[in-house]
């Protein structure tokens, strides 16, 4: 028989998967850890995080700051952040990974299987041809091609620095008077 050595997966069956720190999509933004915590991108309403136990390389989630379960209870401007920063992560993603495909979406409600039902987040998983095989399927196992670390630094160095916006009229005069 042989053996496939995944030490790392360890510290999530000891955790059971994390969850008693409380929800993470809460808590490790508030930490200034961003590297160690995954973090790969901070924005107005929402964070992207690599997912710690990927389904596939490069697995991110996109959450927004507001602890909600229900995607129906985020406003418009918190929806359209998370939707740019999908297309941000895509970019990013489409550079550093050259995947072929992608699953998005959103498990809202644990008959849904989201692992953390409280706090609504965005799956982001690249897909390539041929990335589901024997193991899986035969041995109940997946196989990751490279550490999250590395998958860490790849994708942020091609994360797009935020657009900038322009100032309202409001706030032009407000510098204009000023001075």
């Amino acid at each position: 028989m042989d053996h496939l050595w995944a030490p790392w997966r360890m510290a999530y069956i000891e955790s059971s998967g994390g969850r008693d720190e409380g929800c993470i999509f809460c808590v490790k933004p508030e930490q200034d850890r961003d590297e160690e915590n995954l973090i790969l991108l901070r924005s107005t309403h929402c964070f992207v995080i690599m997912n710690k136990f990927p389904y596939n390389n490069g697995h991110l989630m996109i959450a927004p700051y507001q602890h909600v379960g229900d995607i129906g209870a985020l406003d418009a401007p918190t929806l359209a952040d998370m939707m740019a920063t999908v297309q941000r992560c895509l970019a990013a993603e489409n550079a550093a990974l050259h995947p072929q495909g992608y699953n998005m979406g959103i498990n809202q409600g644990k008959a849904a299987g989201a692992g953390i039902a409280d706090h609504v987040h965005l799956h982001v998983v690249p897909r390539w041809n041929g990335d589901t095989n024997f193991m899986p399927v035969l041995a109940d196992v997946k196989v990751m091609p490279d550490f999250l670390s590395n998958t860490y630094r790849a994708i942020k160095a091609h994360l797009s620095p935020a657009p900038r916006k322009a100032k309202r009229a409001s706030s032009l005069r407000r510098d204009r008077l000023a001075h």
